[in-house]
């Protein structure tokens, strides 16, 4: 009698059986002789290897706690590499859009102190609210700005400690680093405002202070605002627009940024976002990409609901895809892609014997499934406008830390 064991995933606290290769991963040859698309091919970035090129995105769950201790994040962080995946953090200053309400209570609303809010201590570059009837947030002096600097470091130092895979700097809808990159929302008159070079400076200085705290093999990511989407309403007015997220792109990738997470919009209410096409935001991505080739590698994000959407999107020179709604629809979102594409793909052991025959492993009997199911969601642990609005905000009300905003991971 021969003596048959499961396998257990390397360090791991418990018992868990490894999962290799990660579910996710292309089964190479195809069982129908299909060519593996580039949405189902790996990549490298530095230290870090994707088994597909679907990323589930940053989104709003507004459900974490406010302490910003480290073990919370080692406990997820221990199971997603249970499951032979990669984790991310993303790392977020919410300026003036600070202090709201949870999204499912009210769709803008200002959290009183009464309620734990802190809308007397909002900072931004410059004291504008953001909407009539909102606090006025109060301009940041150089003393604000090293700190907040500080904090961003030190929380990408917590994340590093807690085992993430890779950090990713939120610059984007409408937010503190996005608020010191736009002419609507930063009049400031000394170094870090005024000129393009100088709005862009305090970004600069966090992706310096980031990367200066994480080990030389993990990916950096930036996730920009392409536009401000106010090109039409307010035509004579200066705003973000794509030409200024291309020439961020190309002063970032020398200060260490290794993808570029082309979002849009968010700096103020008056936007009009034009949904033209399915993934609406890749033009944007894609115009960083023609400038930057091999040097940056390139994200788009929005409005990719199928495998065909996103394998179109990578088509056009786009390096990955991020997933967020599509994945709150449809946990097995992967999977369903995976079929659309007709490629077949390696599920988490407990499930791939279901579809492929008791005994089965790797390849053998792959002919009758094409995808996984994915067994972990993970949830935001906090979140802000498209992602929620429900973390602390650095000088205000916990000036020590910087709160993660959500956890991406790699889906199984």
């Amino acid at each position: 009698m021969e003596d048959i064991s499961v396998a257990a995933a390397p360090n791991t606290s418990y018992f868990t059986p490894a999962q290799v290769p990660p579910a996710g991963t292309a089964l190479e040859p195809q069982p129908n002789g299909n060519i593996i698309p580039q949405l189902f091919q790996p990549l490298q970035i530095r230290g870090l290897r994707l088994q597909n090129r679907i990323l589930l995105s940053p989104m709003v769950t507004q459900s974490a706690a406010q302490d910003g201790k480290v073990t919370p994040y080692h406990r997820l962080v221990e199971y997603v590499h249970s499951q032979n995946q990669k984790v991310g953090i993303q790392l977020n200053h919410t300026g003036r859009k600070g202090s709201t309400v949870a999204l499912w209570l009210r769709a803008h609303a200002i959290s009183t102190k009464v309620v734990g809010g802190w809308p007397d201590e909002l900072l931004a570059p410059s004291a504008i609210p953001y909407a009539p009837g909102d606090p006025v947030p109060a301009e940041l002096d150089e003393s604000g700005i090293e700190r907040i600097r500080r904090a961003w470091a030190n929380a990408a130092a917590r994340a590093v400690k807690a085992g993430v895979d890779t950090i990713e700097i939120h610059g984007v809808h409408g937010y503190l680093l996005h608020q010191f990159c736009s002419p609507v929302t930063n009049k400031r008159t000394d170094k870090y405002g005024g000129s393009f070079e100088n709005r862009i400076r305090l970004a600069i200085e966090v992706v310096d202070a980031v990367r200066k705290v994480m080990p030389e093999d993990m990916p950096l990511f930036y996730r920009v605002s392409a536009t401000d989407w106010l090109e039409e309403v307010v035509p004579d007015e200066p705003s973000w627009c794509s030409e200024d997220t291309v020439k961020l792109a190309e002063v970032l990738a020398d200060h260490g940024v290794d993808v570029y997470d082309v979002s849009s919009a968010g700096i103020e209410p008056r936007q009009k976002i034009v949904l033209t096409e399915p993934a609406y935001q890749s033009r944007f991505a894609v115009a960083v990409k023609e400038k930057m080739g091999d040097k940056l590698l390139v994200a788009s994000v929005g409005g990719i609901k199928d495998g065909h959407i996103a394998q179109g999107v990578l088509q056009k020179g786009i390096d990955l895809i991020l997933v967020g709604r599509q994945f709150l629809r449809e946990h097995q979102t992967v999977w369903a892609f995976a079929e659309q594409l007709g490629i077949a793909v390696k599920l988490p052991n407990q499930v791939d014997w279901v579809f492929a025959g008791r005994g089965s492993q790797g390849n053998k009997g792959a002919k009758e499934r094409l995808g996984f199911e994915v067994l972990l969601h993970v949830v935001a642990l906090v979140g802000n406008n498209i992602f929620g609005q429900a973390y602390q905000d650095i000088g205000g009300k916990r000036p020590e830390y910087l709160y993660p905003e959500v956890v991406i991971l790699t889906p199984q």
